[in-house]
């Protein structure tokens, strides 16, 4: 189960935010989608709205954010289009990241906006959770390599010392490295096994 960094109930004015912040970089400072991403990775504002950051999330306006990330300050008279693509891929974004838990440079290191746009079409309509799969699938890709692979290389074991060292069945670690099962629900002893063989904590061989 995945443990949200901010309730729910704020997932919409997350949503709208960022929405509307892609709306008006794009639409109205005339900024590319890909030179706005950028900007908002490096700025402090993704990490802020990845955990709920009150000051952001409650008491920023989606233009007042927009405006922070490009580092202008201008008349924010503006008015955002609820229903253009760049609101539609600020808004889908934030869900995604909220119904993950990854960091938003995580998502967004798998996916270009070009991908976004292309996106847009099939998924708009639909719901939005159809979205976020297709998203998850990209960034698992993007990422080929489980946890448990790479911190276990990092030990320095085959993936039979592994085994013999940890208790737990070679092909139990091959399906789990494979993602073939998934590591998150093997049981309580398996993780500690294989996180005290490994030299790691159980959270370091969880998948988000």
């Amino acid at each position: 189960m995945t443990i949200h960094a901010f309730q729910e109930t704020y997932l919409n004015k997350a949503q709208s935010l960022l929405g509307e912040a892609f709306d008006y970089a794009i639409n109205c400072a005339k900024v590319s989608g890909e030179d706005f991403i950028g900007l908002f990775l490096s700025s402090p504002i993704s990490k802020k709205l990845a955990v709920g950051d009150p000051s952001i999330l409650l008491g920023k306006s989606g233009i007042e954010v927009a405006l922070l990330i490009l580092g202008e300050d201008r008349p924010a008279g503006e008015s955002i289009i609820t229903h253009s693509e760049a609101y539609w891929i600020g808004w889908a974004l934030a869900f995604c990241q909220w119904s993950s838990d990854r960091s938003y440079a995580e998502i967004l290191g798998a996916v270009t906006y070009e991908d976004l746009q292309r996106m847009y079409l099939p998924y708009h309509e639909s719901d939005v959770t159809k979205f976020a799969e297709a998203i998850e699938e990209r960034v698992k890709k993007a990422r080929p390599e489980t946890n448990l692979k790479r911190l276990r290389a990092y030990a320095h074991l085959s993936q039979a010392e592994l085994a013999g060292e940890s208790g737990v069945s070679l092909r139990s670690i091959q399906m789990y490295e494979q993602r073939r099962k998934d590591i998150n629900k093997a049981s309580a002893e398996t993780l500690y096994r294989l996180a005290k063989a490994i030299g790691c904590t159980i959270e370091d061989l969880l998948e988000k």
